[in-house]
């Protein structure tokens, strides 16, 4: 008997044929075949194309989010962990072209409303990382009082438009602009200190 492949590798043949062929014309055979197996070997390990799919997506979101925790426990305070944080989340898709790939195909698995999130629970672990290093920036007196949740929600909605913009709408070098003035204006306000209106 054959050893069991570890699940990692099944995922990073599928991201190849999904990423290749789409969704729709992807099959398991493409799938089977780039393991140098059946289909039927295949399904001791998934019971449908789209399990497979799922799997696979949320292990390419995995992959993105511990790359992104790693930057940030690099770094110890709060406001240079809020910036490491969206440089490096903007930023890895330019090095992961084949999840990349995907979401341009499939950008129904980024939805902007996480009531339509068909992975609700691997975002949320990500709008709490960000609530994470919000409190802990409340804590130390560096970002003013706020509901940390609902701030978190804020900042990855904005975050999800960024990415949409560019890698589906593939406008790249509109991105790293952008992100910079939009965290400058989000962490330090229109208004001058003191020069807020009554």
């Amino acid at each position: 008997m054959k050893p069991k492949l570890d699940p990692s590798v099944i995922y990073e043949a599928a991201l190849e044929i999904f990423a290749r062929y789409g969704y729709g014309k992807a099959t398991l055979e493409d799938i089977a075949g780039r393991l140098n197996m059946t289909k039927g070997s295949l399904y001791n390990y998934t019971t449908s194309k789209l399990e497979l799919y799922r799997q696979t997506v949320t292990y390419a979101f995995t992959r993105w989010q511990d790359k992104v925790a790693a930057a940030v426990r690099r770094e110890e305070a709060p406001d240079r962990q809020l910036e490491v944080l969206c440089d490096c989340a903007v930023g890895y898709l330019k090095e992961d072209s084949l999840f990349r790939e995907i979401l341009k195909q499939d950008p129904e698995i980024f939805p902007m409303f996480p009531s339509d999130d068909p992975y609700r629970e691997i975002n949320d672990r990500s709008r709490g990382m960000i609530a994470d290093i919000l409190s802990r920036g409340i804590g130390r007196g560096i970002f003013n009082p706020m509901d940390v949740d609902k701030t978190a929600d804020i900042l990855f909605s904005i975050y999800k438009m960024f990415i949409i913009q560019a890698y589906v709408k593939t406008n790249e070098e509109y991105i790293p602009r952008m992100l910079r003035e939009t965290l400058d204006l989000l962490t330090r306000g229109l208004y001058k200190r003191g020069d807020s209106p009554e």
